[in-house]
């Protein structure tokens, strides 16, 4: 595990606590919510450092798109509300991202 003050690597698989998805770790960089649902579980206070101790479900509310960067998916966690911008990964649900992109 490598880590510095602003992520900490931990990559990997889970059960999904959402939809229950066994989810196996990355190929290229860490794994932090479900490629099925998006869900994720409220775990970090800062990536990978797993020092949070609230533990609720993180939903995903919006996704983003930059210019010249990478795919994010905003969560929120349904126990405390706080929200966490996570990389889409390759295998992430194109069909859920579409729909984050405009959310009603």
């Amino acid at each position: 595990m490598h880590s510095n003050s602003r992520f900490t690597v931990v990559n990997e698989g889970f059960t999904c606590a959402h939809c229950g998805t066994s989810v196996p770790p990355a190929q290229s960089t860490c794994r932090n919510h479900c490629p099925h649902c998006l869900h994720s579980v409220h775990l970090d206070i800062m990536p990978g450092d797993r020092a949070a101790n609230c533990g609720g479900l993180m939903r995903p509310i919006r996704s983003t798109l930059r210019r010249g960067s990478y795919h994010r998916v905003i969560h929120q966690c349904s126990v405390c509300g706080h929200q966490q911008p996570n990389r889409v990964l390759d295998e992430d649900n194109p069909d859920i991202l579409r729909t984050l992109l405009n959310p009603e």
